[in-house]
């Protein structure tokens, strides 16, 4: 296996990162649960399944549905909680030098606050505050859906918070590039787009003429937003001066260079994973192979040539 070297070194703002290759919240688990696959180390970042204040059940409904160019989820954003990741998935991370970012959930203003305050007395670099999650009653999509209430949200965590804050935005809107905006304004230091959309299924099944249906509605990823996720992208980089993170079907190294040329200066490989669990750390080797096959000095020269 190739050497990764540091060509594909990414600075976010300050945060300085080995490579671009990030993993999708909700796609990679707490830590390292994909070890037996490759070295999580590897990677770029991980980012956490969604933190919430308390442990999260999540729901009870079906939460997982294939559709042909992705899938659907309904998880609900169970997790742990903060305290018992602190606890005991942290020291793991920690252990096995896995670079990662927190993704943060809650449901008032007053929780996310919190969480990012815990966060930030216990060392933690970099957090996603998770505002765009279409699968849960309360918090989250409320507040990635209205400027106002992002900005208020935003800027209350920062006041807490002194680490790197990166906003996780929903595409579920009419302009994607006014929330970001909010975002800038309120303090973050990046923002990644775009989470699921809003998405349903519907099975149906006829026996002797009696029809039954079963519906499953939640957030839909994989191969069939990456248009909607390139286009979010380019709109945001016209419109802030952040960096973004792209999210959205990417399972090639193609798909990484599309996003870079569209203003990406990082991505989180989200569905990809669960079909092919080396998907991400196989983007990293194949990245720099793709920068040493056609000349460029390093990432930084790559980018600079796909977007002029």
């Amino acid at each position: 296996m190739a050497v990764i070297t540091n060509k594909l070194q990414t600075n976010l703002n300050g945060l300085i990162l080995k490579n671009p290759i990030m993993t999708a919240s909700g796609t990679y688990g707490y830590n390292n649960e994909y070890n037996d696959f490759i070295d999580v180390s590897t990677l770029g970042a991980i980012v956490t399944k969604a933190i919430s204040l308390n442990p999260r059940v999540g729901n009870k409904h079906i939460r997982i549905t294939e559709t042909q160019a992705g899938m659907i989820n309904s998880i609900g954003l169970e997790n742990v909680g903060i305290e018992k990741f602190l606890e005991e998935k942290l020291p793991v991370l920690k252990t096995d030098n896995i670079e990662f970012i927190v993704n943060v959930a809650g449901s008032t203003i007053e929780e996310y606050v919190q969480i990012a305050k815990i966060c930030n007395e216990n060392g933690i670099k970099a957090i996603e505050l998770n505002v765009s999650c279409p699968n849960v009653k309360t918090g989250c999509l409320e507040f990635g859906v209205d400027e106002n209430s992002l900005y208020e949200l935003v800027k209350a965590v920062r006041q807490e918070y002194s680490g790197f804050l990166i906003v996780k935005l929903t595409p579920n809107v009419t302009s994607i590039e006014k929330l970001a905006q909010a975002v800038q304004k309120a303090g973050a230091d990046a923002v990644s787009a775009i989470n699921t959309l809003k998405g349903s299924q519907i099975k149906i099944s006829c026996v002797n003429g009696k029809i039954s249906k079963t519906i499953v509605t939640g957030g839909y990823s994989g191969k069939g937003i990456k248009p909607v996720a390139i286009g979010a992208v380019m709109r945001l980089s016209k419109a802030v001066d952040i960096p973004i993170i792209g999210i959205g079907g990417i399972e090639t190294v193609e798909d990484v260079i599309e996003f870079l040329s569209a203003g990406a200066d990082a991505v989180q490989v989200g569905t990809a994973n669960f079909t092919h669990p080396d998907i991400a750390q196989k983007l990293v080797f194949e990245l720099e192979e793709y920068i040493n096959k056609n000349g460029f000095k390093d990432l930084d020269e790559l980018k600079k040539e796909l977007r002029k």
